[in-house]
């Protein structure tokens, strides 16, 4: 028997535990596990770490899914694809793999949950980092008083800048996708516009309401997370599913931080803003949401109410327990930021365990 050093070992206990639980969910043969343990084991011991088998990588990326505590759409975690792009090594490498994963995520509208995962990196060793915290995000730009834009990508559009991106000036410029080696200087390269399916914003009974060219964009790609699974961490590895209606008609446009699109809608409904009491903001942010979802479902683009989530979140709950895996939720995060006390959701406990494998955010990077 190989013997691993104390500083290795725990490493080797991480893996030992995520390979005996992804071989016996994928009903793999014993012999084949405590071979494949013992092949790991000699690798830790020569090099301090080990890779995963694709096999392994597929299955783990589908597990850190169902395990998120965050994440009320954990009923589909089996569907998702996985892209193993481990190879890669140049910065056109990752940007070709990254415009590979927008276009067959967004397909056409029918949105397919997928994640790329480039190359793990232990013990903080140099690599590739993406500096957007989506693959797809709208500019932020900063005047004396106001943004105008997405106050979120003020910092980065700030830095895209500086690197010599320039943007149109309007409130849903495409940013460019940024990585960064180590603590080299970023490198940019704009997304090729058919490749950013957006979906421009109308009313189902409010004329009005598309006069403002309000829109979004179809695929939310989460980039500032990292995949841990076997105690291995991969920093870069994109991954999305689709929109919960409430994550844009609730947030990203009416959060005040954001686009604070409420106030705006309660005037052209004709409603003082002035006093809380006649609920302005309550109404307003349900017709937003409303054309949230009118505006998908008419441009054949997956999206779901967070009523329907709610249920798909509850039969995930009930085949868990078939399973006999322990269910573990965020509650703070899994009600949904509009009418949470109308879902099921509202009236649960969850434990907030955090299982491996799982996605963990990540610190910005230095520039």
């Amino acid at each position: 028997m190989t013997l691993i050093p104390n500083e290795t070992a725990s490493l080797y206990r991480q893996a030992e535990l995520f390979i005996r639980t992804c071989h016996s969910e994928l009903q793999l043969a014993d012999e084949y596990t405590e071979h494949r343990l013992a092949d790991i084991r000699t690798r830790i011991a020569e090099t301090g770490t080990y890779e995963h088998t694709s096999e392994e990588l597929i299955h783990g990326a589908k597990m850190a899914w169902r395990n998120s505590n965050r994440c009320i759409g954990r009923l589909f975690w089996n569907t998702l694809h996985v892209i193993d792009q481990r190879h890669a090594a140049t910065a056109d490498e990752y940007f070709d793999a990254l415009l590979e994963h927008i276009r067959y995520a967004t397909n056409s509208g029918q949105i397919r949950p997928t994640i790329t995962v480039f190359k793990s990196h232990q013990d903080h060793e140099d690599g590739w980092q993406i500096c957007n915290d989506q693959l797809i995000r709208y500019a932020g730009y900063k005047t004396a008083d106001s943004v105008i834009g997405d106050p979120i990508s003020v910092e980065l559009t700030a830095q895209c800048q500086r690197l010599g991106w320039r943007g149109q000036g309007g409130a849903f410029d495409l940013l460019p996708l940024v990585i960064q080696w180590g603590q080299d200087e970023p490198v940019w390269r704009n997304i090729p516009e058919p490749d950013v399916l957006e979906v421009p914003l109308t009313h189902p009974e409010y004329a009005w309401f598309s006069a403002f060219n309000w829109k979004w964009y179809a695929v939310p790609i989460v980039s500032n997370m990292r995949l841990e699974m076997g105690g291995l961490w991969y920093d870069t590895a994109p991954f999305n599913g689709w929109y919960m209606g409430t994550e844009i008609g609730a947030r990203n446009l009416a959060d005040e931080e954001r686009y604070n699109l409420l106030p705006v809608v309660a005037e052209y409904m004709g409603f003082s803003t002035h006093s809380n009491i006649n609920l302005w903001k309550d109404r307003a942010l349900v017709e937003l949401n409303a054309a949230v979802l009118h505006s998908y479902r008419q441009a054949g683009v997956s999206i779901v109410d967070h009523h329907t989530a709610a249920r798909q979140f509850k039969q995930f709950e009930q085949r868990e327990q078939t399973e006999g895996r322990t269910i573990t939720g965020d509650w703070t995060w899994l009600i949904p930021p509009m009418s949470p006390a109308a879902t099921s959701i509202f009236h649960q406990s969850y434990d907030n365990t955090w299982n491996s494998p799982n996605f963990f955010y990540k610190s910005k990077p230095s520039k």
